[in-house]
């Protein structure tokens, strides 16, 4: 618990779109820290400097933080809110320890006055520092925040959830009767926060210890490293295929180039230049980190008695280990024959438009090539044209319109608002994130938007968790984060919209089969290779407990894993459709996901299971729908999943529902997609 508080800051969601390019997302997920972060003093309070930027980049549009309220994350100001919110914590401990039985709805109100300031001021440094990571300043004074804060927390705060998981039921039930009102206020207008700590009860560790841990933590945890591998990947530079000048571009830009290239060639090369950067110091540099990540989670594990290795994340995700354990069981046998099945049509598509010969993994997410239409000025339409930023925010808000009105104009405000930080620049954070902050001030998004259809998507994306934060704002700080489960519903939804908008507006066969085969790459990327992420950790996991892993050995349960979800190679003698997966070893290095979430990952296929069944519900009874659907969002964390999706009919805790959700979802787009193919004359 004491870690939520210090780093919840930023929604835990990891750009889907983006886990397409050849895996995940390079940094995708906002874990920024709560107590830490920070901006240089030559640094404004809306987005660095953009002197190193292209010029195409320097006209896409920066955030703007000033509605934070801080000159600059070096301020005074910023200190002296710092100071109150420490004397609040101390004057909190000093009022309520001891004394909860009889105050504790007055304990939970401020409490929760407390957390919103310190996460204000962490999400203002955080998101400071997320546009500028090769600010050294910044850096050292994101950590002394980070450390300030997490003494603060230690001395004044941790005490709280520990006594109130460990209160007992008569107690707490009447505390409830004693501050009840007919509108449902009270001690019940929290009864789902109070729920969720005292799930927590039987794996709390005894006070002392649980105040040693969270002041240590900006020392000694695992937090300094992954912090550094985030740094080093953000400064990395790959060399450019083909590149005249020997031109060298950041991760977000080679990924860029690699998922949206025609030329089989180049996609080969930029895959190579990627595994062989990756290959030097960093791969150690990861191994390391992952190796720290996987020691403490399994000593971590052990002392709180959790059952399985994904039991404390199963947990916090309020979702039962059994309802899980059907999912990555369903993902396995339903969905990896269908990931065979669609990489077979794409092999024989890439052959017959491409030329290719040789299928290789730097193919996966290859776009297909195949004529369309004219457009409406009489010329033919180029699918690799790079989209505007203005026209994707067309994109998405004509999707979204279609749908959702209300969603339309949640996204038109975050646009207008300046809310979104857009261009792949040096020194910044990789991927997507959307971060809620606190009700009242956020959201805010992170993008490394490069024109292609992706980052469309990904726009689409995070413009759903930031429509999720608006209309679950109402909860309250401590309840408007839903459970991982449904995090990403509003997020997978937002980019159903758009695909579906955009496949309706298709000028033929040809350009429909296109959008067809991107979005069943983004749904099994989303699915099957996240359940194959959630493999390698169990791997990894299961080694650390017989000592510290290295980078060689961590290369080859990447393998393994690839293996066991997309079949032995070709060129190894298997049944896979692809021929070849040269280059890849190392690109288990970049996933941030092992550092900050472990077993996160099955979350991004649970979702988008769910919205797939979501889908298909609209599409059987749309009436109603768009209600029901705002409704699950305003719930935000008031409601588990069972609860949440009971309107609709779904009940992921059966479980046969993965295997019918994959096969109707998944096996209905490839259905699809095969049925064009033949049309086209690409299938038999």
């Amino acid at each position: 618990r004491t870690s939520l508080v210090i780093i919840l800051p930023m929604r835990l969601a990891l750009v889907v779109p983006l886990l397409l390019l050849l895996g995940p997302s390079t940094t995708a997920v906002g874990f920024a820290l709560a107590s830490s972060s920070s901006s240089s003093s030559s640094s404004s309070s809306s987005c660095p400097s953009s002197e190193t930027m292209s010029d195409e980049a320097s006209s896409l549009p920066r955030w703007d933080l000033s509605r934070f309220g801080f000159p600059s994350p070096h301020s005074a100001d910023l200190d002296d809110h710092v100071a109150r919110t420490d004397a609040m914590s101390e004057a909190f401990r000093k009022t309520y320890e001891g004394n909860l039985e009889s105050k504790l709805l007055d304990a939970v109100i401020e409490y929760e006055k407390i957390g919103v300031r310190r996460t204000t001021v962490g999400s203002y440094l955080s998101l400071s520092y997320d546009v500028a990571l090769n600010d050294d300043a910044l850096k050292k004074r994101k950590g002394a925040i980070s450390e300030r804060q997490s003494r603060s927390y230690g001395d004044h705060l941790s005490w709280f959830e520990l006594d109130l998981a460990a209160m007992d039921d008569e107690t707490l039930q009447g505390q409830y009767d004693a501050t009840k009102d007919e509108q449902g206020g009270g001690l019940m207008k929290y009864k789902a926060y109070v729920d969720e700590v005292r799930r927590q009860r039987p794996h709390n560790l005894e006070k002392g210890v649980e105040r040693a841990l969270t002041v240590r933590s900006p020392y000694v945890g695992t937090r300094p490293l992954v912090s550094f591998v985030d740094r080093e990947l953000s400064l990395m530079r790959f060399a450019l295929p083909d590149a005249a000048d020997g031109e060298e571009v950041n991760m977000e830009v080679l990924l860029s180039r690699l998922s949206s290239s025609k030329d089989a060639p180049f996609r080969a090369a930029a895959l190579k230049s990627l595994n062989d950067g990756l290959g030097g110091a960093m791969v150690r540099i990861s191994a390391l980190s992952l190796s720290a990540v996987a020691g403490s989670w399994h000593v971590e594990n052990a002392e709180r008695k959790y059952a399985s290795v994904r039991s404390r994340r199963n947990l916090g995700n309020n979702v039962p280990d059994e309802v899980v354990d059907s999912l990555l069981r369903g993902v396995r046998e339903a969905g990896v024959p269908l990931c065979k099945r669609y990489y077979a049509l794409k092999k024989r598509i890439l052959s017959s438009t491409q030329g290719l010969e040789t299928f290789r993994w730097s193919d996966r997410n290859a776009p297909i090539d195949i004529p369309s239409s004219s457009s409406s000025d009489g010329e033919e339409k180029k699918e690799d044209d790079k989209i505007s930023w203005d026209a994707a925010v067309e994109m998405v808000e004509r999707g979204y319109r279609k749908f959702s009105p209300a969603m339309a104009e949640m996204f038109l405000d975050q646009v207008r608002e300046k809310r979104i930080d857009v261009p792949p620049v040096d020194a910044k954070k990789g991927g997507a994130y959307c971060a809620g902050v606190v009700p009242g001030l956020g959201p805010f998004q992170l993008l490394n938007f490069d024109g292609t259809k992706r980052d469309v998507a990904t726009l689409a994306h995070e413009s759903g968790h930031g429509c999720h934060d608006i209309l679950a704002y109402d909860q309250g700080y401590l309840q408007y984060h839903p459970p991982l489960t449904l995090a990403e519903t509003a997020s997978i939804f937002g980019e159903m919209i758009v695909f579906r908008d955009l496949l309706d507006l298709a000028s033929g066969p040809g350009e429909r089969l296109s959008l067809l085969m991107s979005k069943i790459d983004d749904v099994i990327n989303s699915v099957v290779r996240q359940c194959s992420f959630d493999y390698f950790e169990e791997l990894a996991h299961g080694a650390r407990e017989r000592g510290e892993l290295s980078a060689e050995e961590l290369d080859g349960f990447w393998t393994r894993a690839v293996n066991e979800y997309y079949g032995v190679a070709g060129d190894e003698g298997g049944d896979s459709p692809f021929d070849s997966y040269e280059d890849i070893s190392h690109l288990w290095a970049y996933v941030p996901h092992f550092h900050h979430v472990p077993f996160y990952v099955y979350s991004y296929a649970f979702a988008d299971l769910v919205v797939g069944a979501l889908y298909g519900s609209f599409l059987s009874k749309p009436e109603g729908f768009e209600d029901r659907l705002l409704d699950l969002l305003r719930a935000g964390g008031t409601k588990d999943f069972a609860e949440a999706l009971g309107p609709f009919g779904l009940r992921p805790d059966d479980p046969e529902f993965w295997a019918e959700a994959l096969g109707a979802h998944l096996g209905g787009l490839v259905d699809e997609a095969e049925e064009l193919a033949r049309e086209l004359g690409y299938a038999p």
